[in-house]
């Protein structure tokens, strides 16, 4: 379908059923908004699981939908184009497809609840866009949703998650400063998405039973990446944070009698392939395999419809490695016979990632994990996880604890982990798959995306910052409640200063400027709170040596601005890199020509020079979030306290902006004595339809880390018709 058409035809593809399962659910909602679903069984909850969904989030669910098949273009416009040529290339939806075909082959039941999901979403699609303005705005009109699509939206999600387009970047610092400083800019830091989560057992809480709590941080969207739901039928009562698009609760949940939560575990599972190809008669393209031979390449085009623009065709491409990404002349693809250059200036790039070559993300787990009564319940269900790998925290009434990492994690040579390999050379093929580590919980177990359990999985990890804090902060007391977790989550101490701030005592000379800046920021107790103005004129600072240090000509084959797919390019850009990489670079000895001390100093004098900024960290601070259609009158978001590595890590990008971007998607706290004392929160709200009630009600809450109550007496919630 395309925009502009009826949106009847949505109604038309439901099953004869629909009428029969509508009227065996019921949907309640609490003060909040919040979906709480009860059913007669387990597919007519899922069914009921996507028909809310599409109803309260119709607009997001499409543009979900439209960016996983690579068409978001289509009613999005040109800016688009980027993200759906890359979905295109990498085989987003296609490799979807051919996991629910492998579902329905070795797994029908869990097929036959994911349907059951899809048939509730095409259900409710056509009132739900009705409430929402957008669709008439850019003509777009909802169409059926096949089976698989939940699964796409899953891929789609996390296909950039694990970081592979930092292999770009190693490659581009390798060939600027040699193969010694591949890792280099290795942050241990938040390239890319991470979260907090912390277990605390029994013995350390005032109840005497666990309490899991913690934080996803993501890229903040309008509408929120996750929804707070409550699933109940006869087999279950489960509640947490499902993904908008795909059933079930794959990351976040309580069942009444076991809890789980996960963080991003950092691990390397996605890999590029330096590839030669060559063109010949016809369409016909070959590819240098590692033995030597030319191997044929599956190819053929597509075509991308463009809003307000040309349709653009995209050259697809599969090796035995799997789908070409980038073009060695880097454009679609229409002359990519050069190959790898000697120089690495140019590369053709395929990659390969463990759905496509599995055909499984693990979807068998989502059921599974609803169903669970126990930690073993639990751990049970994540042996079959895939896609992305995480780790994982769960607790049961009982006193089970579990701490262990879950996903496909391909066993290959290192060289694989660090940059792309070349396709051609033996000794770079998958041998198979890592075991999952696992360790027993002693004392509380914290997960901030820190090395620890997952560090045979990766390469570069988070700061040990957010992890040593929680545990810190942990450490205070042996009486936990779930209000008290609050103060954990908004905590906003910042160690990744110190190694900047400690350079400033040696600094002889200085003007009498910059000598009251060094004393007041010396004296700053590193908090980087809301109404800080000592942080904001921590962050100018740290802003001036970020940019001089960029400047500095050891760096300068890094200066240029990012070639290749517009997609890669957040990942390729100097400044950025060396804002989030500066705590290793204010001491590593991997570039002796950069004079370290000489930048901070002149980075000091130039802050106080320009006058110390006297506004409130939240005052420049602000949330940032990506809307895929931004608002036609302009939205004043919160100010925030908090900074990349802090515990409340609302990230920033160093150098380059004060805004946030990233932070906490949502937050989360699991009390196994009483499900009804657990707490929640999102960044905006439940409904993702601008200007209801329930779309921005919880901004101001979750800007002040505050957590609003789970209601699980049905007595409390009010009924809606359906």
């Amino acid at each position: 379908m395309h925009p502009g058409e009826s949106v009847s035809s949505v109604s038309s593809v439901s099953s004869e059923n629909d009428a029969e399962a509508s009227a065996s659910y019921e949907v309640f909602r609490d003060p909040w908004g919040i979906p709480h679903l009860r059913a007669s069984d387990e597919l007519r909850l899922a069914h009921a699981q996507g028909r809310v969904t599409a109803f309260d989030r119709a607009w997001q669910l499409e543009v979900e939908r439209h960016r996983a098949q690579g068409s978001s273009a289509s009613f999005l416009g040109p800016d688009s184009v980027g993200w759906d040529r890359f979905a295109r290339q990498c085989r987003l939806a296609d490799t979807a497809r051919l996991c629910y075909e492998a579902l329905e082959a070795g797994d029908p039941g869990t097929a036959a609840w994911v349907r059951a999901y899809v048939d509730g979403v095409n259900d409710g699609l056509a009132e739900g866009a009705a409430r929402d303005e957008r669709f008439a705005r850019t003509g777009l009109a909802p169409a059926p949703w096949e089976p698989w699509v939940p699964l796409a939206i899953w891929i789609a999600t996390h296909i950039l998650f694990a970081g592979f387009a930092t292999k770009l970047w190693r490659e581009r610092v390798a060939r600027a400063l040699g193969d010694e400083a591949v890792t280099l800019f290795a942050t241990d830091g938040p390239g890319t998405a991470g979260s907090n989560g912390w277990l605390v057992p029994g013995d350390r809480t005032a109840t005497g039973s666990a309490i899991i709590a913690g934080d996803p941080h993501r890229f903040i969207e309008d509408p929120g990446v996750y929804q707070q739901i409550r699933l109940s039928c006869p087999d279950y009562d489960v509640l947490g944070l499902a993904v908008p698009g795909v059933p079930g609760l794959a990351h976040f949940g309580h069942t009444g009698t076991a809890a789980w939560a996960i963080t991003n575990a950092m691990a390397d599972y996605q890999d590029l392939y330096v590839e030669q190809l060559r063109r010949g008669a016809g369409s016909a393209v070959e590819a240098l395999g590692p033995d030597g031979a030319w191997e044929p390449v599956a190819r053929h085009t597509e075509t991308i419809t463009v809003a307000g623009g040309d349709d653009v065709e995209v050259e697809i491409l599969e090796t035995a490695r799997g789908p070409v990404i980038i073009h060695a002349d880097g454009d679609t693809g229409a002359d990519a016979h050069a190959g790898a250059h000697t120089d690495g200036s140019a590369q053709t790039l395929s990659l390969r990632y463990p759905p496509r070559v599995r055909r499984d993300l693990g979807f068998a787990a989502l059921p599974a994990l609803l169903r669970a009564r126990t930690v073993a319940d639990i751990d049970r269900a994540l042996d079959g996880w895939a896609e992305p790998v995480n780790v994982v925290h769960a607790a049961d009434t009982s006193g089970g604890l579990l701490h262990r990492v879950a996903g496909a994690v391909p066993l290959r040579h290192r060289t694989n982990r660090l940059r792309p390999v070349p396709a051609w050379e033996p000794g770079h093929a998958w041998q198979g798959w890592a075991p999952t580590p696992a360790e027993p919980v002693q004392g509380f177990a914290v997960m901030a995306n820190a090395r620890g359990i997952a560090s045979p999985l990766g390469v570069e990890f988070a700061p040990p910052h957010r992890a040593n804090r929680i545990r810190e902060l942990l450490s205070g007391s042996a009486e936990w409640s779930p209000k008290a977790m609050a103060d954990v989550h908004r905590d906003t101490h910042l160690a990744s200063a110190a190694p900047l701030l400690a350079l400033l005592p040696g600094f002889e000379g200085l003007t009498p400027a910059a000598q009251a800046l060094r004393e007041r920021l010396l004296a700053w107790d590193r908090h980087m709170a809301a109404d800080s103005t000592d942080a904001t004129v921590f962050s100018a600072f740290r802003t001036a040596t970020v940019r001089r240090f960029a400047a500095d000509p050891v760096f300068a084959e890094l200066w240029g601005a990012p070639t290749g797919p517009d997609v890669f390019h957040p990942w390729l850009y100097l400044v950025p890199r060396i804002g989030y990489a500066l705590e290793g670079l204010l001491t590593t000895s991997l570039v002796p020509g950069l004079d370290r001390a000489a930048h901070v100093r002149a980075a000091l004098e130039e802050t106080a020079a320009a006058g110390a900024p006297d506004a409130p960290w939240s005052e420049v601070h602000r949330l940032a979030p990506w809307q895929a259609l931004p608002d036609q009158e302009a939205v004043d978001w919160p100010g925030l306290g908090g900074d990349h590595d802090c515990v409340n890590a609302t990230s920033s990008v160093p150098g380059f902006t004060e805004r946030t971007a990233r932070a906490s998607a949502a937050r989360y706290v699991w009390d196994l004595a009483r499900r009804e004392d657990s707490l929640w929160a999102v960044p905006l709200g439940a409904d993702g339809v601008t200007g209801s009630p329930h779309h921005r009600d919880q901004l101001p809450l979750w800007a002040d880390c505050e957590l609003v109550p789970v209601v699980t007496d049905w007595t409390r919630l009010t009924k809606e018709s359906i």
